[in-house]
């Protein structure tokens, strides 16, 4: 069963740890990115049209990232199956981690009470961190728009 959902995170907070499959099945984990820069983005759901936005805005700008040596990830609940057909599609040139039982999102805070249609349910919350060389939350911001932002975190870091 999934931990409770955490307070928000701010800068200067330890990143919390994960431990995690991408859509390809290979195994990620925040210890592996030691000594660079980590984009950690959680979008609530893959072929979705504000989640393709973001991701094709993050492996159009991937150069970019590069260059600042910051590592791109992506993060949703949805199963690798689903990942690898999204990530295939629009030749996503990042990995996207599978995190079905929302440890990561309750992790990072992401997973919380939203309203759509006069409807609520939990859901994620499109969320960002990056998380400098030495593990501590250096940039996180929580409802954040699909366009744009992949420049947005540029600027970030």
């Amino acid at each position: 069963m999934p931990a409770k959902t955490t307070a928000p995170l701010t800068a200067g907070d330890k990143a919390p740890a994960f431990d995690a499959l991408d859509g390809s099945g290979k195994r990620h984990k925040l210890s592996d990115y030691k000594g660079k820069s980590v984009v950690l983005y959680f979008y609530p759901k893959d072929n979705t049209p504000g989640c393709t936005i973001e991701a094709c805005e993050f492996r159009d700008a991937q150069p970019k990232f590069k260059r600042k040596d910051a590592v791109v990830l992506g993060v949703s609940p949805d199963p690798a199956k689903s990942h690898e057909k999204f990530s295939d599609k629009f030749e996503l040139n990042f990995p996207l981690l599978v995190d079905e039982d929302k440890t990561i999102c309750h992790a990072y805070g992401v997973w919380q009470k939203k309203k759509f249609m006069g409807r609520e349910f939990m859901g994620v919350v499109r969320s960002t961190f990056i998380i400098d060389p030495k593990g501590k939350i250096a940039f996180a911001e929580y409802g954040v728009s699909a366009k744009g932002h992949a420049e947005a975190m540029l600027g970030e870091l």
